[in-house]
């Protein structure tokens, strides 16, 4: 599942504006990426997003679990440093 990271990087470099927009803005996104919920929110928008070949491959309990257990380097994507 590692291999998720880019699709996912890709993902959020083209709709970054848009997933930011969705989960209330910069200064919200930064606390909720300490929250599993919100970080599972953010794995729905990012889950809608990724081709539907990937998603056909990869259910989304399975991409959920990948950003919850990559969530520094998700949020290292979302914000800015």
């Amino acid at each position: 599942m590692a291999d998720l990271m880019t699709p996912l990087a890709r993902i959020v470099a083209e709709h970054r504006a848009n997933i930011v927009e969705k989960l209330g803005g910069e200064a919200a996104l930064a606390m909720a990426l300490r929250n599993e919920r919100a970080v599972e929110a953010v794995a729905e928008v990012c889950y809608a997003l990724l081709p539907g070949v990937l998603r056909l491959a990869v259910k989304e309990p399975q991409f959920r679990a990948f950003v919850l257990a990559n969530r520094d380097r998700v949020s290292a994507l979302l914000l800015p440093a």
